[in-house]
């Protein structure tokens, strides 16, 4: 079993191949890239449990790469190491104040490289609450930032999002198509909200088949329309030729067998537009309320919605 994922970026070929043999022997999945737009692109698309960087890089140096992983809700906490020839004080505490948790200089000694590989990744795994598959925040830091946006002045609407049949998906399929499923989920609403939210958008992931949505626009509906129905249309892939052309499954049961529809994506909405909440819990309830009633065909969302007014 994989000890993790490492993403490599440095652009001298020999340690970039030394680094990738050494901890693929230690037991972990290693990419290696040699540019930081590579690297940035990499993290977006499937963010590693650790990230080697190093701060010379021909497009850009590794503090930018640092400060732009940073700032994206995906990546930001994800752990890393910097790599540099130069052991001067400004360059270690540039890198620590950009949020690096480590900085080692060359040469290098490789074992204590690992050593410090491993203690990064169980520290960031006990400490940050981000959910392994879908590498968003989950629980407290999905409540903090909650929190901080009840004390501001800003406007914002909350998108409960729920996957409908996962648990019948997962035991017809596996738990390694179900960890698929929700790796494949968290990159389609990071997608969506990079396109159509904003810079202080907020994804979170509480739990299993449950992910939340905290944005800033002003009409949610464009955004709400494309998670359904890209949703809808991409999560076929995940399903064999002959369920995708039958649209159900055949889920075991005590009376033999059941039909169960694919998968679909529930979405309930609220909006401090309409509410002025009390609790962070109003907050979940009344958002799972508006999903329920959606679900049930009680709410036109081409009108004004029950608990929302967009």
């Amino acid at each position: 079993m994989s000890k993790g994922r490492i993403l490599v970026v440095e652009d001298d070929l020999d340690i970039q191949f030394m680094l990738k043999f050494y901890f693929t022997g230690q037991g972990y999945e290693v990419e290696a890239v040699d540019h930081g737009k590579e690297a940035l692109a990499v993290c977006r698309r499937q963010p590693p449990n650790l990230l080697i960087l190093d701060i010379m890089l021909p497009d850009m140096d590794g503090f930018e790469v640092c400060r732009e992983l940073r700032t994206n809700n995906r990546t930001k906490y994800i752990p890393i190491i910097f790599l540099t020839q130069r052991d001067e004080r400004s360059d270690r505490l540039s890198g620590l104040e950009l949020g690096a948790d480590d900085y080692i200089t060359k040469p290098f000694d490789v074992d204590e490289l690992g050593l410090r590989v491993a203690n990064s990744i169980q520290s960031a795994n006990q400490i940050a609450e981000i959910d392994p598959r879908s590498k968003l925040p989950t629980g407290r830091l999905i409540e903090d930032h909650l929190r901080g946006l009840m004390r501001s002045t800003k406007q914002w609407v909350y998108i409960d999002s729920k996957i409908q049949n996962f648990d019948a998906f997962a035991d017809v399929y596996g738990f390694v198509a179900a960890d698929e499923l929700i790796r494949f989920t968290a990159a389609l609403l990071t997608e969506l909200l990079e396109q159509q939210g904003g810079a202080d958008d907020y994804l979170g992931h509480p739990g299993r088949d449950n992910f939340v949505i905290i944005t800033h626009i002003e009409d949610p509906r464009a955004l709400v329309e494309a998670i359904t129905s890209r949703f809808a249309k991409e999560v076929k892939q995940h399903y064999s030729f002959i369920d995708r052309e039958r649209g159900y499954i055949l889920v075991p049961d005590s009376l033999g067998e059941r039909r169960v529809e694919l998968m679909s994506l529930a979405l309930g909405v609220v909006s401090t537009q309409t509410h002025r909440f009390a609790d962070i819990r109003e907050i979940t309830e009344l958002a799972a309320e508006d999903r329920r009633r959606r679900l049930s065909g009680l709410v036109d969302t081409d009108d004004t919605p029950l608990q929302t007014s967009w």
